[in-house]
C-alpha cells in the first residue's frame, strides 16, 4: 500500500485516538469489535463510528462482518501513527520520497527542522514475497498467534537494537535515531548499494574488507545471516557501510556455521562474476580457524567450571571482548608451535583433523612450565575434536528429522515382516 503522508494533514486528534483504540485492542483481538472501540476511544456526544467511517475512507482500517462486526489496523493506519508520534518527539518533520523497497520493508527519505536528510525504515512482514517468517526468522519464540504489525513492530525493535550495539563497537552501519512501532529512524547513506555498481578500482581490498566484516561479527558473537550484495553500502571513496539487521542471530545458534558460511559464499560468488574475483582461499584459512576457535572456546569455557583455562579468560575479560581473547589466543598457541590443525569444508559440514604435537612428554616425572603448556594445548586439541563431532553427529541427526538409518531399520528384517535366513545366521552370530 502506498504511503500518502497528505492524508495526515486532514486527520484530527479524534482519529488518532480511535486509530489508537483499535491498536490497543488488537493486542487480545484480530478484529477488535465497534463496541470495544467506542469503550477504548471515550469520545465525547459518541462521535466514534463517524470517525471509523473517515478512517475507513483513507483505508487506515480495514472492516471485516464475516464473524462478527469488527476492525483491524492497516499498515498504513500503522505507519501513521509511527510517524505521528516520530513528529511529536521531534525526530523530523517533513516526509520525502521513496528511495527503497524490499521484500520486507520500504524506506524513504525525511527531513528535520534543520534540513538534514534522514533515512526511514518501515518493516512490513507478511507481503507475498516474504511470508514464511516462522521457519525463516526467530521473532515467534515460543508464540503460537501472531499478527502481521506485531511482529514488524519486533523486527524493527531488533534492528534498532543490533544498530545500537554495532554503532558502539566502531562498525560501520548507520546512526540509529529512534524507533517506534515499525518504523526506525536512522542515518542516511551516502553511497549506492553494492548490487548496483558496476565497476570497482580496488575490488581485491574491498573484498578483504567485506569479509572481515563478516568475521568481526562472529568475533563479537553475532552472524548477519543475509550479507550479500544488497545489503552492502559503498561510496565514491570504495567505503563499505553494512546495513539490514532484523535476521541477525548469535554464534552459538545451531546452524550458525551454515549462516557464516551461507554469507561468505555470497560475496565470493558476486565478486567472482562481477569483478572476476577467482579465489577466497588465502583471506579465509585464518578467519574460518579463528571462528571455530573462538566457538569452541566459548562452550568450553561455559562447561568446565574452576578450570585454569577459564580463570584465565575471566582474568583477561576487562581487556578486551570475548571474540578477541579467543583469537588472540590461537594466535598465541599458533606463534609457540605447540598446536597445529587444519579445517576442512566437505558438503556443508566442518571436519577436524589433529596433527602432530611436539614438544610433549608423556613420562611420568615432573615437567617443566614448557611441557604443561604443552600439556595444557594437547588436552585443548582433545577437546576441541570431540566438540566437533558432536556438532557432526547433531546435524546429521537433525538432517534426519531424529529418524534411524535405512540400514539399521531394515538389516534384519525382509518386505514380508518374517526374519529371512541371513538375519537368522546374523542373530546366531550376535549371540556368539
Amino acid at each position: 500500500m502506498k504511503l500518502t503522508v497528505d492524508v495526515l494533514r486532514y486527520l484530527s486528534k479524534d482519529d488518532f485516538r480511535v486509530l489508537t483504540a483499535v491498536e490497543m485492542g488488537m493486542r487480545n483481538h484480530e478484529l477488535v469489535p465497534s463496541e470495544l472501540v467506542e469503550r477504548i476511544a471515550s469520545l465525547k456526544h459518541g462521535g466514534t463510528y463517524k470517525v471509523l467511517k473517515n478512517l475507513l475512507k483513507h483505508k487506515l482500517l480495514h472492516h471485516d462482518s464475516s464473524k462478527y462486526d469488527g476492525f483491524r489496523l492497516t499498515y498504513l493506519g500503522y505507519d501513521f501513527l509511527a510517524i505521528k508520534t516520530m513528529v511529536n518527539r521531534g525526530v523530523f518533520t517533513a516526509v520525502g520520497r521513496q528511495i527503497g523497497v524490499g521484500k520486507e520493508s520500504d524506506i524513504f527519505e525525511v527531513a528535520q527542522e534543520d534540513g538534514t536528510v534522514l533515512a526511514m525504515k518501515l518493516h512490513r512482514l507478511g507481503r507475498t514475497s516474504f511470508r514464511a517468517v516462522k521457519s525463516k526468522r526467530d521473532y515467534l519464540r515460543h508464540r503460537s498467534n501472531y499478527n502481521w504489525l506485531y511482529l514488524s513492530r519486533l523486527a524493527a525493535l531488533k534492528e534498532y537494537a543490533f544498530m545500537k550495539a554495532l554503532e558502539e563497537h566502531g562498525f560501520p552501519v548507520p546512526q540509529a535515531i529512534d524507533c517506534n512501532r515499525h518504523c526506525v529512524v536512522m542515518s542516511l547513506v551516502r553511497g549506492y548499494p553494492l548490487v548496483q555498481v558496476k565497476q570497482l578500482q580496488n575490488p581485491e581490498p574491498v573484498f578483504e574488507t567485506i569479509i572481515g566484516l563478516i568475521v568481526r561479527l562472529a568475533e563479537h558473537g553475532l552472524i548477519h545471516c543475509d550479507f550479500n550484495e544488497f545489503n552492502i553500502m559503498i561510496d565514491d571513496e570504495e567505503e563499505v557501510t553494512m546495513i539490514d539487521f532484523p535476521q541477525m542471530v548469535s554464534v552459538s545458534h545451531r546452524n550458525a556455521q551454515m549462516y557464516f558460511d551461507r554469507d561468505v559464499e555470497c560475496v565470493f560468488k558476486f565478486f567472482r562474476k562481477r569483478f572476476y574475483l577467482r579465489s577466497k582461499e588465502p583471506f579465509l584459512e585464518k578467519w574460518k580457524i579463528a571462528f571455530i576457535e573462538g566457538g569452541v572456546q566459548q562452550d568450553r569455557d561455559s562447561d568446565d567450571e574452576g578450570t585454569e583455562d577459564e580463570q584465565d579468560v575471566s582474568t583477561s575479560n576487562d581487556e578486551g571482548t570475548e571474540g578477541e581473547q579467543h583469537v588472540h589466543k590461537l594466535n598465541e598457541m599458533n606463534a609457540s608451535g605447540l598446536n597445529s590443525f587444519h579445517l576442512r569444508e566437505q558438503e556443508g559440514e566442518v571436519k577436524g583433523k589433529e596433527l602432530n604435537h611436539e614438544g610433549q612428554d608423556s613420562g611420568p616425572e615432573k615437567q617443566d612450565t614448557s611441557d604443561k603448556e604443552g600439556s595444557d594445548v594437547g588436552e585443548y586439541d582433545a577437546e576441541l575434536m570431540k566438540r566437533l563431532k558432536k556438532e557432526r553427529r547433531r546435524a546429521v541427526a537433525a538432517a534426519r528429522h531424529g529418524k534411524k538409518a535405512l540400514s539399521s531399520r531394515n538389516s534384519y528384517k525382509d518386505k514380508g515382516g518374517k526374519s529371512s535366513q541371513n538375519a537368522k545366521i546374523q542373530k546366531q552370530m550376535n549371540k556368539w
